[in-house]
């Protein structure tokens, strides 16, 4: 299965659950820990615990592997190594703007800042 099959399975499922603003992002031109970041909305607490156990249910039998993942009822991130899955609910999503920062990564915006400098 292929990087593009398994996100599109991914959004499928949360899309099927009633996530709203399910967004994609390709990062895997950029030198970032995943290739594909997936964000998406909950309509609230007990439904971004739900749209989470409903990816694990769905695709651990599939053979998608969760190496982590760090909840609370606002906001769920899921490791799953090409993949980073961000399920927030809304207030969340607005006050972390994490688009902001994946448009950005994605334009090479952060490339150049310790461009020449020796970390050594």
């Amino acid at each position: 299965m292929t990087l593009t099959d398994r996100v599109t399975r991914i959004v499928d499922l949360l899309d099927s659950k009633k996530a709203e603003k399910i967004e994609v992002f390709d990062l895997g031109d950029v030198d970032y820990i995943a290739k594909q970041v997936v964000l998406a909305n909950s309509l609230g607490g007990k439904h971004t615990q739900a749209l989470f156990d409903t990816l694990k249910e769905e695709l651990k039998p599939l053979g998608e592997t969760f190496y982590g993942s760090d909840e609370s009822d606002e906001w769920i991130v899921a490791d799953m190594g090409e993949i980073i899955v961000h399920i927030m609910t809304p207030d969340y999503r607005r006050r972390y703007d994490l688009e902001t920062f994946l448009k950005e990564m994605r334009a090479g915006g952060f490339a150049s800042r310790n461009a020449g400098i020796d970390l050594d």
